[in-house]
């Protein structure tokens, strides 16, 4: 896989990844509009300028197709604990990825690019309740469960503890 900037034309590709059911199922019972999903890629990208975190696109190489996006950024979520300025990590894959350890791949790459460029600070995650998967990655990725809140729908708050 390849990690990489988001480019306008990732739109339609990303848009029809968080529409399949296996992906949304966790956002809501209602497939994210194309307003959203326009407003977190211009997120994504607008995250590195502002706070110097953002989230990737993440491309498979065999055939250089978009398959999800992972990356570190600061959503300032409104519920507790806060998160301040310390980074949240999140992932969306496609789902003809779940399950082949792409996901993995792509978190080990950013958590080591956080590792090498940023001070060590506590990494956050939310994750809806009923991912089973994203609990079984969050876990290989050394987060620990920390509350649950309703965010959404029943979320848990993991953190990844600060490195040395």
């Amino acid at each position: 896989m390849r990690l990489r900037a988001w480019l306008k034309e990732d739109f339609h590709p990303y848009y029809a990844i968080l529409r399949e059911p296996a992906v949304h199922r966790f956002f809501g019972p209602e497939p994210m509009g194309q307003e959203e999903c326009w407003r977190r890629l211009c997120a994504a990208n607008g995250g590195w300028t502002m706070s110097g975190l953002g989230a990737l696109a993440v491309e498979r190489k065999s055939d250089q197709r978009l398959v999800g996006n992972v990356g570190l950024f600061n959503a300032w979520r409104d519920f507790e604990p806060r998160f301040g300025d310390q980074p949240e990590m999140g992932w969306i894959m496609a789902t003809d990825t779940h399950g082949t350890g792409l996901a993995h791949e792509a978190c080990r790459a950013v958590l080591h690019w956080a590792e090498t460029e940023l001070d060590p600070t506590p990494i956050w995650a939310i994750i809806a309740s009923a991912n089973e998967g994203s609990f079984r990655l969050a876990d290989r990725l050394g987060f620990e469960k920390v509350t649950e809140v309703d965010y959404h729908g029943p979320t848990v708050v993991l953190r990844r503890p600060a490195w040395r």
